[in-house]
């Protein structure tokens, strides 16, 4: 814990550090993927410029410019293909480039000086496009306020597209009054606006400009055509007042059109110094974050080897001290605990003696002397559990002994008041008195069962002594003798079957224990119902007690049929009150041995139904084994079924969950 602290703080400073690197590398190439956005945004813009300029000649009635504009649409067309994956700039194409289709239309059928397609509302389309493609910008701020250097290049990016923008309009709009001749309406302030915007845009870009790209753009405003461009531009100065123009228009976006490609070509120039510097940043940005992976790894295992290093003075001894208990809690205490359980009434050769802290088996785990003292309180806790297990044990036994007592007193009295009934039966004439003696016999035989039920939970009541096999009805009858509401149940059908002497009393027994539970959990007016039948397939005999009462749930069931299989593991003191009658179940089954067995299923109807197999070893062989034995009834055959299917799916789920 001391070191815990530290180490936690210093790897989160380097995870920190890992993620702001990690952070910068995504800016760096968001950057780099939107500066190459903002460059083919700007094609588009050039040749939308240039179709904007070939249209407004054509609209003033110069016919020579029909080829070079079909050949300029194309290559627009082309471009805004390649801007349909980008859904911002598609959003502004869509708004600003939707007619664009009319438009066309309407300038070829157009001729000068008509109404078909006005020059002006033509231009105003061309321009409201193009300054709207130029107002997207991709860039975003966050990304370059790391780097001044990359925002100074996308500051001049975007003031070189203004004067560009500025120029291209001008070449169009003069094309036009060149082509027709003079100035119309508003064309004369609208060319001394956009004069004025590219000045202005100019200025801005030799601020932020680097040297090599001023130099650029003084080269491209000195060439021969740059300055013709200017003699032209000077002459549609002068004519501010309508007079009529004597220039030729081609000669003029020829030389517009130079002017234009070279300013287009110093902004590909500044557009590549600001992609290289994005590539630059993402580059630095990768091995910065390649530096730090590695930095934290390096740290990290450095760390870890320090803390080895600190623990492993502790962990020796721990680990020591950890095995010598898992050896106690594992082997050494179950085993004494076990022998202490089926050992004789003296315990006192299985108990350790007492150890002081400072015995050689606690000083054999080395370490301070702290630990050693833990493991001395081991040793302690090891005789105290083993102490309490001895008294647990004891108490049990002299329990479970005291309860056994009890039961073979209570069933040695209830036979002698048995036999005692059992006379007077005999010499009373009057036939109440007869029949009072009888409930009382009913009585007793029902506490003959309880006793003999206690003695089979404490393992110490051997079988009721039967001189002769009985008959299967007899032993239904002698079970329905042994249960309160004897009158509620219904034999409904037993087959013909022998069942042999040392297992009459357990089987009449067990059958009065499910026959009791049938009739506490089902109405006061629902009959309990016992069938019995042979089962042929098997060898085996059936005996059902069917009731239609409030049945169990699934889990509850599956906990029920636990107990009825249980063999002699749990204990009496540890099972809850209301289920004995199933420990009962299951002791008596399990005595009967191998083959007999006791299960639930759920009565057709609601109600809860058990099934007692008795296995053909119980069973006297019949004396003519040619015979066949009788056709069941119609109501046992259609139970036999349902309980074999019951067995079917119980089987399956059973299947199913050892497959899982």
């Amino acid at each position: 814990m001391v070191i815990t602290v530290p180490i936690c703080l210093l790897l989160a400073v380097a995870g920190l550090a890992v993620y702001g690197r990690a952070e910068a590398l995504g800016d760096a190439r968001t950057t780099r993927a939107e500066v190459g956005l903002s460059l083919r945004v700007q094609a588009l813009v050039h040749q939308l410029q240039r179709e904007r300029g070939l249209t407004n000649g054509l609209l003033g009635g110069e016919e020579s410019f029909r080829t070079p504009l079909a050949a300029t649409r194309k290559r627009v067309d082309t471009a805004l293909r390649g801007m349909r994956p980008e859904r911002a700039v598609e959003d502004v194409i869509q708004r600003h480039l939707r007619r664009l289709a009319a438009i066309r239309a309407a300038a070829d059928r157009g001729t000068a000086g008509t109404d078909t397609a006005d020059r002006a509302a033509t231009l105003t389309f061309y321009t409201t496009a193009v300054d709207a493609l130029n107002a997207v910008d991709p860039v975003t701020e966050s990304a370059t306020r790391a780097d001044r250097q990359l925002r100074d290049g996308l500051a001049a990016l975007r003031e070189l597209a203004a004067a560009k923008e500025s120029v291209a309009l001008e070449r169009g709009l003069l094309n036009g009054v060149f082509a027709d001749g003079a100035f119309h309406g508003r064309e004369y302030l609208t060319f001394t606006e956009v004069r004025a915007t590219r000045v202005a845009a100019l200025v801005r870009f030799r601020q932020v400009a680097t040297a090599p790209q001023r130099a650029a753009l003084k080269n491209a405003f000195g060439t021969k055509d740059a300055q013709r461009a200017t003699a032209y531009e000077n002459q549609a100065e002068g004519a501010a007042d309508g007079s009529a123009l004597r220039a030729d228009a081609g000669t003029w976006w020829d030389a517009m059109t130079v002017l234009v490609d070279d300013l287009y070509a110093v902004q590909q120039s500044v557009g590549d110094d600001v992609r290289d510097r994005a590539d630059r940043l993402s580059h630095d940005a990768e091995l910065g974050l390649a530096a730090y992976l590695v930095a934290g790894t390096l740290m990290a295992a450095l760390v870890a080897g320090l803390a080895a290093f600190a623990s492993r003075s502790l962990t020796r001894p721990l680990g020591a001290l950890a095995e010598a208990a898992h050896d106690v809690a594992r082997h050494r205490l179950p085993a004494t605990v076990a022998r202490i359980q089926q050992s004789p009434q003296d315990h006192g050769e299985f108990l350790p003696p007492a150890e002081a802290p400072d015995t050689p088996e606690a000083q054999s785990l080395g370490g301070a002397a702290e630990i050693a003292e833990v493991a001395a309180s081991l040793h302690q806790v090891e005789r105290t559990a083993l102490h309490l297990a001895a008294q647990q044990a004891g108490l049990r036994r002299n329990t479970t002994e005291s309860l056994a007592n009890l039961g073979r007193r209570n069933q040695n009295l209830v036979r002698r008041q048995l036999s005692l009934i059992t006379r007077l039966e005999r010499q009373e004439l009057d036939p109440d008195a007869l029949a009072e003696l009888f409930e009382l016999d009913h009585l007793a035989t029902r506490m003959r069962r309880n006793a003999e039920s206690l003695l089979v939970l404490a393992g110490q009541n051997p079988p009721r002594p039967t001189a002769a096999p009985a008959d299967g009805l007899e032993v239904v009858q002698s079970a329905v003798a042994e249960v309160e509401q004897y009158r509620r149940v219904l034999i409904a059908t037993v087959e013909p079957v022998r069942v042999r002497g040392h297992a009459v009393a357990d089987v009449a027994h067990l059958l009065a224990e499910l026959i009791e539970n049938g009739l506490n959990f089902s109405p006061p007016t629902e009959p309990v119902e016992v069938h019995g039948w042979h089962d042929t397939e098997d060898d085996t005999y059936c005996f059902a007690v069917v009731d239609h009462g409030i049945g169990m749930s699934e889990a509850d069931k599956e906990r029920a049929g636990a107990r009825l299989s249980d063999s002699g593991e749990e204990a009496l003191l540890t099972a809850p009150t209301r289920f004995l009658g199933h420990l009962v179940v299951g002791r008596l089954a399990h005595r009967l041995g191998e083959g007999a067995q006791v299960q639930l299923f759920d009565t057709p109807g609601g109600g809860l139904s058990a099934l007692l197999v008795l296995p053909g070893r119980l069973l006297v062989p019949a004396q003519d084994s040619s015979a066949t034995p009788p056709p069941a009834r119609p109501a046992v055959s259609s139970l036999l079924n349902g309980f074999r299917a019951g067995v079917a799916r119980a089987e399956a789920r059973s299947t199913q969950g050892v497959s899982s």
